[in-house]
C-alpha cells in the first residue's frame, strides 16, 4: 500500500482521492480552505451542473481546448459513470434542457455531501485549512532513467521523483505519489489562486498562458450600458476575428453596464481568448430576428410600415423590439426618429433590416478572473501522459482538473473534465 497525497479538495481532487483509495492506496486529501468543494458549491448558480448526459461525440464537440488529450479520461470514466457514482452515493439526479444534469434537490451541497460520504467510507484522511507551499522531489539515479540513452533522449524521460509536499511552517508530508488538483485562477475567492501552476513550473512544466473563459465580454460601444438588464432570448450570435468566424450560436444573452453577458456570450468568450488580435478587431454580430431571412424580414418591415404609415419612425417599432432597445436601434439606423414612416425610402428600410440581422459590437476585452467561470490555459498537456495523467517530467506526480490546459463550454462539460481526469489520475497510481 503506497501513500498518496491529493492537493486540492474540489471536484477533481475528491474524485482522485476516491479512485486512489479504491486502488488500494492510503490517501490524504489536503485542502487549504475550511471545507471541501468550495467552488463546486457555487457552480450552476448553486445548483451544481454535475455533468452533461449527451452522447460521447457531443462531449468531445464541447471541449474547446485539447479535446484529443481527453480520450482516455472520458472513455475510462464517462458521463454515465459519473451519474451512476453520484446517485449510488445517495444524491438523485435529473436531466434538464440541453442534457444538463443536476441534483433533484437543486442543491450543490448535496453533491458535495455525497462525495464526503464516499471519502469517509474509504478512510481518506482529510486535512482542511492545510496549505501546500511547494512540492518536494528528488533526482532519479542514472539506473532509473537508463544510462544507455543519449542526452537528447534522456531529457524526454522523468529525471526526478516527487516525494511529498512542504506545508506552512516548513512541515513536510512525505508520499509515494502526489496528485495536483488545485484548480485554475477563476473565482480566486474560492482558493483558486494559481498555486498548482507555480508548483508545476518549479519542476519544469510549461504553463500555457492563463486567460479568463466563460466570462462576460466588455465592448467599445457605450450604449450597452443604456440597455443594462435587458435580456434577449432566441437570438443568433456570431463572433469574428477579422474575416475569420470564431463562434456561432443561438440562445440567450444579456446587456450589462460594461458590455454583454448571458449563456451565448459566455460560450463565445472561450473563443475570444484564442483570437489573434493582429488579424483585426474581434466583432460580435447579433441577429435579432434569426427566424427570418433578410428578404422575409424586409417584407415584415414593409407590412409593419404600411400599417403605421402615418406614424413617426420612433413610434412605429413597438412590435419589433423590447421598448428599451428601440432608442438604440433608431440611433444606429441613422433614420430621423421624427420621419414619417411613409417617407422612409426603400434603401433606408433595407439598411434597417440589415442592422436588425447583424447588430454589431466591438469587443474590447473580457471581465477579470474574479467573474470567470473557468480558466483557459494551465499546465501544458504535452508534459502529461494522457493515459495516466502522470507528469512526463516528474515520476509519481499527477495532474487533474482545471489546473491543466483543458476547457469546455457551459453545460456540465467542465465538471466532466474534472471527474474524468481526477478518476484517471487516482486509478493510475500503482
Amino acid at each position: 500500500m503506497s501513500k498518496v497525497l491529493v492537493v486540492g479538495g474540489g471536484a477533481a481532487g475528491m474524485m482522485a482521492a476516491i479512485a486512489a483509495a479504491d486502488n488500494g492506496h492510503k490517501v490524504t486529501l489536503l485542502e487549504k480552505n475550511e471545507k471541501l468543494g468550495k467552488k463546486l458549491f457555487i457552480t450552476g448558480k448553486g445548483r451544481c451542473n454535475v455533468t452533461n448526459a449527451a452522447d460521447m461525440e457531443v462531449l468531445f464537440d464541447n471541449v474547446c481546448t485539447n479535446e484529443k488529450f481527453l480520450y482516455s479520461a472520458f472513455y475510462q470514466f464517462d458521463n454515465r459513470a459519473v451519474m451512476a457514482f453520484v446517485e449510488k452515493a445517495g444524491c438523485p439526479l435529473k436531466i434538464e434542457r440541453g442534457d444538463r444534469v443536476f441534483p433533484v434537490s437543486d442543491h450543490s451541497s448535496d453533491v458535495i455531501a455525497a462525495f464526503q460520504r464516499e471519502l469517509k467510507k474509504r478512510n481518506v484522511e482529510i486535512l482542511l485549512n492545510t496549505e501546500v507551499k511547494q512540492l518536494l522531489f528528488e533526482e532519479l539515479s542514472e539506473d532509473c532513467i537508463d544510462g544507455k540513452e543519449n542526452i537528447k533522449e534522456k531529457k524526454k524521460k522523468q529525471t526526478s521523483r516527487v516525494v511529498g509536499v512542504e506545508l506552512a511552517k516548513e512541515k513536510a508530508l512525505m508520499a509515494d505519489s502526489v496528485i495536483l488538483c488545485t484548480g485554475g485562477i477563476s473565482y480566486p475567492s474560492t482558493g483558486s489562486t494559481g498555486d498548482g501552476h507555480r508548483f508545476a513550473a518549479n519542476c519544469g512544466h510549461k504553463i500555457v498562458e492563463c486567460k479568463p473563459a466563460l466570462v462576460p465580454l466588455e465592448t467599445v460601444e457605450k450604449w450597452c450600458g443604456d440597455l443594462m438588464g435587458l435580456s434577449l432570448r432566441n437570438v443568433d450570435l456570431q463572433m469574428y476575428n477579422g474575416k475569420k468566424e470564431l463562434y456561432h450560436g443561438f440562445g440567450e444573452m444579456l446587456f450589462t453596464h460594461f458590455g454583454v453577458s448571458g449563456p451565448l456570450v459566455l460560450s463565445a468568450s472561450s473563443f475570444y481568448g484564442k483570437a489573434k488580435k493582429d488579424k483585426g478587431e474581434v466583432m460580435l454580430y447579433i441577429d435579432l430576428k434569426p427566424a427570418l431571412d433578410l428578404e422575409q424580414l424586409d417584407k415584415r418591415l414593409l407590412r409593419d410600415f404600411e400599417e403605421h404609415k402615418n406614424k413617426q419612425f420612433k413610434n412605429a417599432l413597438n412590435g419589433l423590439f423590447p421598448n428599451k432597445l428601440i432608442p438604440v436601434m433608431i440611433e444606429l439606423s441613422g433614420i430621423d426618429p421624427d420621419k414619417k414612416i411613409n417617407e422612409i425610402t426603400k434603401e433606408e428600410r433595407r439598411s434597417f433590416a440589415m442592422l436588425i440581422k447583424s447588430l454589431p459590437l466591438r469587443v474590447s476585452g473580457t471581465r477579470p478572473f474574479a467573474e470567470a467561470i473557468i480558466t483557459q490555459g494551465g499546465v501544458s498537456v504535452k508534459d502529461v501522459n494522457p493515459s495516466t495523467m502522470e507528469s512526463k517530467k516528474v515520476k509519481g506526480l499527477y495532474f487533474a482538473g482545471e489546473l491543466l490546459d483543458l476547457d469546455a463550454m457551459t453545460g456540465g462539460f467542465n465538471l466532466q473534465i474534472a471527474w474524468s481526469t481526477g478518476y484517471l489520475a487516482g486509478s493510475s497510481i500503482e
